[in-house]
């Protein structure tokens, strides 16, 4: 019966890393963030909008932190306030990520 738990709690772990490299992306779809910047992060709704695919996670996670602080509020960051507000400091860092592999 250990066993069967050892095993158990062995594939939770793991499968719980294996979300992990798709985390970022999973959130940037679920955060909304597609919504605005487009499901690839480089094809925006309006053109006032910035293609963020390819960003640096250093750049695009101090743009969000920004955001959600009032540290920036011009351009387009005030329509992003409302849902920065619900992305935390570890979403941030792993949708910053995503989006700089893309």
């Amino acid at each position: 019966m250990k066993k069967i738990a050892l095993i158990a709690s062995t594939a939770v772990l793991v499968l719980g890393m294996g979300t992990a490299s798709a985390g970022g992306a999973d959130l940037y779809a679920a955060k909304g963030c597609g919504g605005c910047h487009g499901a690839d992060a480089k094809s925006p709704i309006m053109p006032t909008y910035p293609k963020i695919a390819g960003q640096s996670k250093e750049y695009a996670a101090a743009q969000m932190k920004d955001i959600k602080s009032g540290a920036r509020s011009n351009g387009g960051s005030a329509a992003m306030k409302g849902v920065m507000a619900g992305v935390s400091e570890a979403e941030i860092k792993e949708i910053s990520a995503w989006i700089s592999t893309l």
